[in-house]
């Protein structure tokens, strides 16, 4: 299945806080979205990597995904190396997306700016012809190279090169969000209380999206950064 975007997540629930409103826009206007999460978020002080799985199989149904899966890589520990590359651009070659979103390209949590560097280098590598890789199937994949790669902004206040009205998906994305029940603020929860599961975590997603929002006059908004100038055709599809 060729995708249209395919969003890379160092962890699950990484797209939900960070681009989930766009990625259920893109999925409601008929595109083929999926999301390829890269650890199991094993080292998270609550919940369990099966809890991680099936939660994020309830958000890629609420956000209307065609293909979320799990590479299992070693959260924490994880690298940018030809190991790691080699995984990602087996992906990129099999889904072929027209756009791909990456992680923060520096953040709080230091996974986050080294899947940010993984996935921007296996971008690259999965454009070179004589980087071969193999398919599920034993056949040597064709090179690909998509040529739209944007950073979504995750908890560090990175200003965007560009923001992408949420306002008629911010519920579906909230949902998708709720969707990861051991990882977010529950008042009854007997878990340790963590950085995002705090109340306050909830009201800076919120405020971020509000404050991205109102640059562009619209209720809600998600930011991202660019490795390349954007262009546009005329002056006319600018918000």
């Amino acid at each position: 299945m060729k995708l249209n975007i395919l969003a890379f997540a160092a962890h699950p629930d990484d797209i939900e806080l960070a681009c989930a409103g766009t990625l259920a826009k893109h999925s409601e206007m008929g595109e083929n979205i999926g999301v390829i999460d890269l650890t199991q978020g094993e080292m998270g002080t609550r919940g369990t990597p099966e809890q991680r799985l099936d939660e994020a199989a309830a958000s890629a149904d609420i956000l209307g995904l065609r293909v979320r899966e799990n590479l299992g890589f070693n959260d924490a520990f994880f690298k940018n190396d030809l190991a790691h590359q080699t995984e990602i651009v087996k992906k990129i070659r099999q889904y072929q997306p027209n756009i791909i979103l990456a992680n923060a390209i520096s953040d709080r949590h230091p996974d986050h700016g080294r899947a940010s560097e993984l996935i921007s280098e296996s971008v690259f590598l999965a454009g070179l012809k004589k980087f071969e890789t193999i398919d599920d199937n034993g056949k040597v994949q064709e090179a690909y190279r998509p040529n739209k790669v944007y950073h979504y902004i995750q908890s560090l206040p990175i200003k965007p090169d560009f923001v992408v009205d949420v306002s008629g998906q911010w519920q579906k994305k909230m949902n998708s969000i709720k969707a990861f029940d051991s990882q977010f603020y529950k008042p009854d929860s007997e878990e340790p209380e963590t950085y995002i599961s705090s109340p306050r975590f909830m009201k800076m997603i919120e405020a971020r999206a509000m404050e991205f929002g109102q640059i562009i006059g619209v209720d809600y908004a998600e930011g991202f950064t660019v490795e390349r100038y954007l262009g546009v055709k005329d002056l006319n599809g600018l918000i």
